[in-house]
């Protein structure tokens, strides 16, 4: 037994036994996520029932069957229903019943003995919307400016036609908003800003001004052509509606300009299910939030992620080299190189906060500040760049991950032989050319290991971008096609600044718990996909340097 002890055979079982619970732990984590976000967009089938109240009274109840708990007969006591029979545990259900601007909640909690005669039926309808959360109904007419024009059996038909063309002509209203009147506001901005600028600079000849105003009139002679486009749209979006009617009976108007999509979930087959689920998950992908970020798509959450992780890396990488490469080639090896590298390592461990704080007040404040004074004093006292924004947050988070950077790409500069950099003197090359030529690419590897690790800690970041230029909801993404294209003063958003706010900022927790989920396994995937990608890149060079680091 001593010898076994002796020749290491426990330990490397005791490493391997940890390793293999670690990874359990992690891919069981990973599952849990992926299920309980994925599962959020199956559309599940509504029940149609009858409910007993603690009164005895009886009332309809009509929605999905959100989940199911178990939860002790004291506990269900105390919500003021008496039990005939005995039992410990009982069943209890969280009813997603929709119909908020009538009920004024999403879900009803209902315990499972007291819920009778459940019904799926196939006319059951439900409605996403714009705004006010889905409705859960049935449909009874379909009108045209008010007037009757499908009723019955013949309803469900002209609703999809009818609902077909209101989705084109809300598309339609969204590009014009966003696209070309956007575009027009912005530049009209910047007329005004040069207007400014010239102005203080005592420039503004009335010849100047003429041209400046001549180009104003066309902006605004444009702007009057699309705003007459958009009140035409309007009043054919507004043309439409339906009357549905309530689980408790009520009959209410929603006009389709308000709706997302219809469908009837107890008359769906599974390939019905199956297309409407990824039609679900592309939504939830590509497009835009809305509801307070509790229902539509995340796409500006993943740009803002994947465009700071990039200009961040842009950022890090040649700071974190540069000071890896005087730190390992040209310092004078001693007792302040040693504290600078104790200062490195230290520097990995202060909480990301603290940057957060440092990015505000030296980034923003200072630095940004002076920018305006400099560069944009027509468009003070609104700032430019001495607000939180993108190129802050990137720089924020590149100060943060540059120790990995640094360090990796010493360890990375040490393992280089030094017989290498020998030959390439004795040949001739200068000490410059060596590092550029021979020891720079064989390092290269460790470099993209450090930037592997710097982007797997920068994409999970979310404290210090709170201060630095992540925002709830952003009305435009850094990159658009005004001039100069990449805006790196606007904010943005971030996945997983968007996973707290929807699960501890919202409004309505219940409802956005699965987007919690769904975000959290998005971020996973970009995260993954980023790594990657620098990690294929890691071994192209290592196979490209391989051959010469061995010789």
């Amino acid at each position: 037994m001593n010898n076994w002890f002796k020749s290491g055979q426990p330990w490397i079982w005791l490493n391997a036994g940890a390793v293999s619970i670690s990874l359990i732990m992690v891919f069981g984590l990973i599952l849990l996520i992926g299920v309980r976000g994925l599962s959020y967009f199956w559309p599940s089938n509504v029940i149609d029932a009858r409910y007993v109240l603690p009164s005895g009274e009886t009332t309809r109840l009509v929605g999905e069957i959100d989940s199911v708990e178990s939860i002790p007969r004291v506990q269900a006591e105390s919500s003021g229903y008496e039990f005939d029979f005995e039992s410990e545990k009982l069943t209890r259900y969280l009813i997603k019943t929709g119909n908020r601007d009538v009920t004024g909640a999403d879900f009803q909690v209902v315990f499972a003995d007291f819920v009778q005669d459940i019904k799926y039926p196939e006319n059951l309808l439900v409605i996403e919307r714009h705004e006010w959360g889905n409705f859960y109904g049935f449909l009874r007419q379909v009108k045209e400016n008010g007037q009757v024009v499908a009723e019955g059996e013949n309803a469900r038909q002209e609703l999809e036609a009818r609902l077909d063309r209101a989705t084109e002509l809300h598309d339609r209203i969204m590009d014009i908003q966003k696209g070309e009147i956007g575009s027009i506001n912005y530049q009209l901005e910047r007329l005004r800003l040069e207007e400014r600028a010239l102005e203080l600079d005592d420039e503004l000849t009335p010849q100047r001004q003429q041209e400046l105003a001549s180009q104003r009139e066309a902006l605004n002679a444009e702007y009057e052509t699309l705003r007459e486009t958009m009140n035409e749209l309007y009043g054919k979006i507004r043309r439409d509606s339906i009357v549905a009617e309530t689980m408790s009976g009520r009959q209410i108007d929603i006009p389709m300009a308000k709706m997302v999509r219809i469908y009837y979930p107890n008359s769906m087959g599974v390939p019905g299910k199956i297309g409407f689920y990824f039609a679900k998950v592309w939504e939830f992908v590509s497009g835009e939030p809305r509801e307070a970020n509790t229902e539509g798509g995340i796409f500006p959450a993943i740009f803002g992620t994947v465009m700071m992780v990039l200009i961040m890396s842009v950022l890090v990488t040649p700071f974190g080299v540069i000071a890896a490469i005087y730190l390992r080639e040209y310092a004078k090896q001693g007792l302040i190189i040693r504290t600078i590298r104790v200062a490195v390592n230290n520097l990995a461990g202060v909480p990301s906060i603290v940057y957060g704080v440092f990015g505000l007040g030296f980034f923003v404040y200072f630095l940004g500040g002076n920018i305006d004074q400099l560069f944009f004093p027509e468009a003070l006292p609104a700032p430019t760049f001495g607000t939180p924004g993108i190129l802050w947050s990137s720089l924020t988070l590149a100060l943060l991950t540059l120790p990995v950077v640094i360090v990796s790409t010493e360890e990375g500069l040490s393992r280089i032989p030094r017989s290498i950099r020998e030959g390439s003197l004795a040949l001739g090359a200068t000490k410059a050319e060596t590092l550029w030529r021979t020891v720079i690419p064989m390092a290269s590897p460790a470099m993209m290991t450090g930037l592997i690790l710097a982007v797997a800690r920068a994409a999970g970041e979310v404290a210090p971008l709170m201060l630095v230029g992540v925002v709830k909801l952003a009305p435009s993404l850094p990159l658009d096609g005004n001039f100069p294209y990449l805006h790196m003063e606007r904010k943005f958003m971030h996945l997983g600044f968007h996973i707290y706010d929807v699960g501890f900022q919202s409004p309505n927790v219940e409802a956005a718990r699965p987007l919690v989920y769904a975000t959290s396994l998005l971020l996973i995937v970009v995260i993954i996909a980023l790594n990657l990608s620098a990690i294929y890149i890691r071994n192209r060079l290592r196979e490209k340097y391989q051959a010469l680091e061995g010789g």
